[in-house]
């Protein structure tokens, strides 16, 4: 976990979420349920419910923890050890944190009890085809209707979007395409007419939809927060996802670590295991260090996260996504060469691991990006 002595609340959480893992997460079962409609086990998610993780981020007065970015990142560290596909940060982080953020009311409150005590399931739909990573750009429409608003647009790559039951959408009642005024919130559910959904297998083994609303008729209670002052909640959600899987980074590099170094000095040539060579050495430490390196920065900017101070928040996020691409680059890379052929297969998880920390260095800003990010703060 991060490199800081836990609390003895912190070391609770720490010793479930591994119980878990070690288990319920074998790694056969985890390919079985990627085949699924689902992409995850219900009863698995019903588990989190239970343990009371689905609350981890949500307020005491809903029946949460109101924990922080440091307790999710022991959760998303162990996940990234066992490569969980349970709609976690599509739900919990992203659209958890979305609505608690975006509003304090009472259908606020309503929708984060729901999906606290697992009942309901939402999904951020923010992300459009033109957008990159920038949340203010917002081509989704909203106009005020007779009976409260009309919604119009497409989303793309929401994660998790075709198990959801309801979707916390981003659209513009005001303003350009790019401004960062005149975006809200709004709570649609997927069944609703005029939404359309194209649920499809991601490469690192998740779910995502392409949805589309055409017309979509909500009330008023559908806003969550003020009209068209949605882009600050809406941005510290994104980057409190980014935390989140920069977390889920160090489990998967800590795999990748001991999965080569355990094939070294099994794997035989020219008589002897591969992890006698010096060169290979050498490479191996590399890996190491970068994981290390990753810990130590993560351990050191994760509080940050929480920080009323949006600057500095920012900052730390980059400074976490810039390292994390970094080094998660080179842990995957050399994971695969120094095992060969067989790190491509897909029955050897190192492939499964692999492809995880790639799209981790894309989401949510990668390293050029948040490089960008970071130079304008500094």
């Amino acid at each position: 976990m991060l490199g800081i002595e836990p609390t003895e609340v912190e070391q609770l959480l720490v010793e479930s979420v591994d119980r878990l893992v070690e288990r319920d997460y074998p790694f056969e079962l985890r390919r079985q349920a990627m085949q699924t409609e689902l992409g995850f086990r219900p009863q698995i998610w019903s588990t989190f419910a239970e343990l009371g993780w689905l609350g981890l981020l949500a307020p005491e007065a809903v029946g949460g923890f109101g924990g922080g970015a440091r307790h999710c990142a022991i959760l998303m560290e162990a996940f990234g050890r066992a490569l969980v596909t349970e709609p976690y940060l599509a739900s919990v982080v992203m659209a958890g944190s979305a609505i608690h953020l975006a509003s304090q009311e009472t259908q606020a409150e309503t929708l984060l009890a729901e999906m606290v005590a697992g009942s309901r399931r939402p999904s951020l739909a923010y992300a459009e085809p033109t957008s990159r990573y920038d949340v203010n750009v917002v081509n989704t429409r909203a106009e005020r209707s007779q009976s409260g608003w009309r919604i119009s647009g497409r989303k793309s790559v929401v994660l998790n979007g075709d198990s959801a039951d309801c979707f916390i959408v981003s659209a513009r009642s005001a303003g350009a395409d790019s401004d960062e005024e005149g975006i809200s919130l709004f709570t649609i559910d997927t069944g609703q007419e005029g939404v359309a959904v194209r649920g499809y297998a991601t490469n690192d083994g998740g779910r995502a939809a392409e949805v589309t609303f055409e017309n979509v008729n909500v009330g008023t209670d559908a806003l969550l927060g003020r009209e068209g002052g949605a882009y600050a909640a809406l941005e510290e959600t994104i980057d409190r996802a980014a935390a989140a899987v920069a977390a889920e980074s160090l489990g998967i590099m800590n795999v990748l670590n001991d999965l080569t170094l355990e094939y070294s000095k099994t794997r035989q040539q020219f008589g002897q295991p591969i992890g006698k060579n010096q060169a290979l050495q050498h490479r191996l430490v590399d890996m190491f260090v970068a994981l290390e390196e990753s810990r130590s920065l993560l351990s050191v900017y994760m509080a940050d996260v929480d920080s009323d101070d949006a600057t500095e928040r920012r900052r730390a996020v980059s400074a976490m996504k810039i390292q994390i691409g970094k080094a998660g680059r080179l842990v995957g890379q050399e994971a695969i060469q120094l095992h060969g052929g067989i790190a491509m297969t897909d029955e050897y998880a190192a492939s499964h691991y692999f492809k995880r920390m790639t799209v981790i260095t894309r989401l949510f800003g990668d390293v050029d990006w948040h490089l960008d990010r970071f130079a304008a703060l500094s």
